[in-house]
């Protein structure tokens, strides 16, 4: 299937699923991705060979610039965003100013748009650095991944590009101290000649317990809307997606957010 990739360091804004009318703030290259996972159902499609493709990200400054000009021109347009997220052509976090411009953004947001929200889409790999998760405690919406609670299930459907140790994530994700909100792609189908379906009762309830300790603020829960870089998936339903939800509202009192 075709995918496709940001072209500006700040797009939209765009009608999002799950958050409203967003303006995007795009950290990667605008020709390319630039992971610590390589999902197989990412939309900007598979990670390029780091040997043949060189990452050139937006500095800071240019960010800055780009996003007050953007801001000032949606004021003056009587459009303001509901929420400003960090999303893009792959995991934000990794650009080495991050932290910086989460800063910038809160001062840019409250100058321009103060009733907007200020959301990081993270795939929660960076999270053994201590200033990322300060900057992450700063946003509103610090919207972390994950999609299993079986590193095998997440080796097929995330392909971590370097070490994954999904106990010590866990302990990352709860240290967090309920400041976060979890994300979980659900899917079925086959990659590698490796079948996995993270919809099954094993599966849920494990990540349930998760769920449990992690304790999030609430849990977004979705499957694939878009193109993805594979055939071999497939779509789960908003039927099973709202079993889901259920589930996890009778056995924890956490909100569940259901995008289909």
């Amino acid at each position: 299937m075709a995918t496709f990739l940001f072209d500006k360091t700040i797009f939209g804004p765009v009608k999002s699923r799950r958050l409203g009318v967003s303006l995007g703030i795009n950290l990667l290259p605008n020709e390319s991705k630039l992971c610590s996972f390589d999902c197989i159902y990412c939309e900007c499609g598979w990670n390029p060979d780091p040997r043949k493709v060189k990452a050139v990200l937006p500095s800071r400054s240019d960010v800055y610039s780009l996003l007050e000009k953007k801001l000032a021109e949606m004021v003056a347009n009587c459009e303001l965003p509901d929420v400003i997220t960090f999303a893009g052509n792959g995991e934000p976090t990794m650009h080495p100013a991050f932290v910086e411009i989460v800063d910038d953004t809160i001062l840019l947001r409250n100058k321009y748009a103060p009733k907007a929200r200020i959301a990081v889409l993270s795939n929660s790999t960076m999270l053994f650095k201590p200033n990322v998760v300060e900057a992450l405690k700063r946003v509103d919406d610090n919207i972390l991944k994950l999609d299993s609670a079986f590193t095998e299930t997440i080796e097929v459907m995330n392909k971590p590009v370097g070490k994954f140790d999904l106990n010590r994530l866990v302990e990352q994700l709860a240290a967090f101290n309920g400041k976060l909100i979890i994300q979980t792609m659900f899917l079925k189908g086959n990659f590698d000649e490796k079948p996995f379906d993270n919809t099954t009762a094993i599966e849920v309830d494990a990540w349930i317990k998760l769920l449990d300790i992690i304790q999030p603020e609430r849990v977004m829960i979705y499957t694939i809307a878009r193109d993805t870089p594979t055939q071999s998936l497939q779509k789960v339903t908003e039927e099973e997606l709202n079993q889901i939800a259920q589930k996890v509202s009778k056995m924890l009192s956490i909100k569940v957010e259901v995008s289909a």
